[in-house]
């Protein structure tokens, strides 16, 4: 079996494997998104508010 044919078979079954995955719906995709918005936002909240912190203190007792 020549390269080509192995490339051909390849894209053949991935094209099969990808007709069974479960795709999530819209209303999943759009939900989804929004949860990792928000813990997104939430980690940057928390790691700001810690640098905060560390500066306030760097600054009084080191500086």
């Amino acid at each position: 079996m020549n390269i080509l044919n192995k490339i051909i078979s390849f894209l053949k079954e991935v094209r099969m494997e990808l007709k069974k995955v479960n795709w999530p719906t819209k209303q999943e995709t759009f939900r989804y998104t929004l949860i990792v918005m928000g813990i997104s936002v939430a980690v940057a909240i928390f790691l700001g508010g810690i640098d905060f912190v560390f500066t306030m203190l760097m600054n009084k007792f080191v500086l």
